[in-house]
């Protein structure tokens, strides 16, 4: 059953709906960037965090409506070797200007907008099937630098600061090395200097704790999302990790048992007899030894 929208409606043309040569997914993200305003942004990253679509399939989407004509691609010189890349997404292909219509110009907002030469500047924009449609520009994140200012004539030149010297570095503890070699077992867990700080308490519990260095990169690495996955917060991951896979502390061993004396011969009976003295006698011969001492000792 039709129904007559008024208001929050996109027109899209039956040339996109029903294009023959166009994906399902091609077709849904052409729509939902036609019903965008200007200026939206409509990257990769964005797409996949809007729909279910994973980020191979959006990218493939939108290189269908890039060889269709409906997205446009240029690359824009910022300036001092930096570079933009601006996207024009058209209502329908082959609407691109030509002599006739004027250059893009860059708002205030700072969204980049399609200005036409012959339309007011309070006219509203109808959506005609037969005319060529107004492209929008939307802008890819990349930063533009900032204006930088004019310096002013009269103000007095200031001595540039002094560098602060600085002593070298100290060596780095072990689990500060640990977590910044990560990196090199795969790329997408680099850390920034921050996230090394924060994380290395917890590396060094767990080399504390009787784990050595590889033990603790094979657990950290280990069972990884697949290759294609980005892991967004890689500092997160691994606290996580860090923390539910902690090992127990290893037991406190007991003190062994002094060993017994060795076993030697009594000189006097050859009995043998435990004792660290090399020359000690039984209990019997040190006996009879005491008594003829006392003997000898009366006569004398």
């Amino acid at each position: 059953m039709r129904h007559r929208h008024r208001d929050r409606f996109t027109v899209v043309g039956n040339h996109l709906a029903q294009h023959p040569d166009l994906s399902a997914a091609a077709v849904g993200l052409a729509v939902y960037i036609q019903s965008l305003p200007d200026g939206a942004d409509v990257t990769v990253k964005r797409l996949t965090l809007r729909f279910r679509e994973g980020e191979i399939t959006v990218r493939r989407a939108l290189n269908e409506l890039v060889a269709a004509g409906y997205l446009e691609r240029r690359r824009v010189s910022l300036g001092g070797g930096r570079f933009a890349t601006r996207v024009i997404a058209y209502d329908r292909p082959g609407g691109r200007g030509g002599g006739a219509a004027a250059p893009p110009k860059r708002p205030e907002s700072g969204a980049w907008a399609e200005v036409d030469a012959d339309a007011d500047a309070g006219a509203e924009r109808v959506a005609d099937a037969d005319a060529a449609p107004e492209p929008r520009y939307v802008p890819e994140p990349e930063d533009v630098p900032d204006a930088v200012p004019e310096p002013d004539a009269e103000a007095e030149p200031t001595a540039p600061p002094l560098l602060e010297v600085t002593s070298p570095a100290a060596p780095s503890p072990p689990a500060v090395d640990l977590l910044t070699r990560l990196r090199t077992v795969d790329a997408r867990l680099l850390l920034s200097w921050r996230d090394v700080q924060e994380l290395a308490p917890g590396v060094e519990k767990w080399l504390g704790r009787g784990v050595g260095d590889e033990q603790v990169v094979r657990t950290l690495t280990a069972a990884l999302p697949p290759g294609h996955v980005p892991i967004h917060h890689p500092a997160r991951f691994l606290a996580y990790r860090l923390d539910a896979m902690l090992p127990p502390p290893l037991p406190v061993a007991a003190p062994r048992p002094a060993a017994p004396p060795p076993l030697i011969t009594c000189d006097g009976c050859d009995r043998a007899i435990r004792s660290h003295d090399p020359d000690a006698l039984c209990a019997d011969c040190s006996r009879e030894r005491a008594g003829a001492t006392a003997v000898s000792v009366a006569v004398a």
